[in-house]
């Protein structure tokens, strides 16, 4: 397999960029894009650390990010598994992104910027939930926000019904590391114990 590494080579297997590809972009989140944001309960955040790269899904049950101005979003950290990867990455190297999702949207909104984190009280509280707050807020400085193309998302039908009983479960995923894990337990256990664990 030969590998493409020269940025001429890859230039020239495409066509001139669509000029709205470029033209979409802007330098913070205008009214359009706030309304669109402010609909999201789910994103990916991405960062880039020592180690490499890290993807980490983010959800909430309303808005999952908050819209503190027109260039500064916050996004809570609620409790998950501990590992912190995204968190390391961006106390080390600031550079991330943010993509949202609607379910039933075909577009997908992007945000690049950099990002730092916060133990403070006053942005801690904002996110108070059933009594509990975050240990930490991620706070992105957009440096960009656009659209992404909605083909994609035509493209895999992702918004369609889907069958998903045939996918291996997370129990299926860790006893495959150890078999003498108990699969099926732990997945008939998981919905009661994350219950109390969501913040």
């Amino acid at each position: 397999m030969k590998i493409i590494d020269d940025i001429q080579t890859l230039e020239s297997l495409y066509e001139s960029v669509v000029p709205a590809a470029l033209s979409k972009v802007v330098d913070r989140i205008t009214p359009l894009y706030a309304r669109w944001i402010a609909a999201s309960k789910f994103c990916v955040v991405s960062t880039v650390g020592p180690e490499g790269t890290d993807a980490s899904p983010r959800g909430d049950v309303g808005p999952v990010v908050h819209i503190a101005d027109d260039h500064t979003l916050m996004l809570p950290d609620w409790r998950g598994n501990n590992r912190i990867d995204s968190l390391r990455n961006i106390v080390r190297d600031g550079r991330a992104s943010l993509m949202f999702m609607v379910p039933h949207s075909q577009n997908v909104v992007r945000i690049n910027g950099r990002a730092v984190l916060t133990a403070d009280p006053s942005a801690t509280s904002r996110f108070e939930a059933d009594g509990k707050r975050p240990k930490t807020v991620i706070v992105f400085s957009v440096e960009q926000a656009y659209f992404q193309c909605a083909k994609a998302i035509m493209r895999s039908g992702l918004w369609n019904s889907v069958k998903t009983d045939d996918l291996p479960t997370a129990g299926q995923f860790l006893k495959e590391r150890d078999t003498e894990f108990d699969a099926k337990g732990y997945d008939e256990g998981y919905p009661a114990y994350a219950k109390d664990r969501m913040w």
